[in-house]
């Protein structure tokens, strides 16, 4: 598993579960052409990240721009790909907070498939 995929921020050292997902799910994401989104609280970043590597495993660094309650903000960060094949990292807000991250990969809820898995089982 490569860090160029959706995960799923399940936690944020300055923020609880509720506080992140303010405006829906919290994620960040690492997309093909080197760029990328991520969305926690009330505030979306796009992201331009370049992949490295860092003691023999996948790592990379990013910049990004977006809005943070419609004001617009900037920042950089980094992330890891862990042994247990989570994602931890840090997300920096230009000339304010910055947050560790963990996440996970992100799954879609999905209730009409959910439901036809549970009718095919019966």
């Amino acid at each position: 598993m490569g860090i160029a995929r959706k995960w799923r921020i399940a936690e944020m050292d300055l923020w609880d579960q509720d506080a992140l997902e303010l405006v829906g799910p919290a994620f960040i994401e690492f997309g093909k052409g080197r760029s990328g989104q991520f969305r926690f609280v009330a505030v979306e970043g796009w992201i331009d990240w370049v992949h490295k590597g860092r003691n023999g495993r996948p790592y990379v660094e990013f910049t990004w721009n977006g809005n943070d309650e419609r004001d617009p903000v900037s920042g950089r960060g980094w992330a890891r790909l862990d042994y247990d094949c989570s994602l931890s990292g840090r997300i920096f807000i230009h000339q304010g907070d910055n947050s560790g991250f963990n996440a996970i990969p992100f799954k879609e809820y999905r209730p009409n498939a959910e439901a036809a898995a549970k009718r095919k089982s019966r």
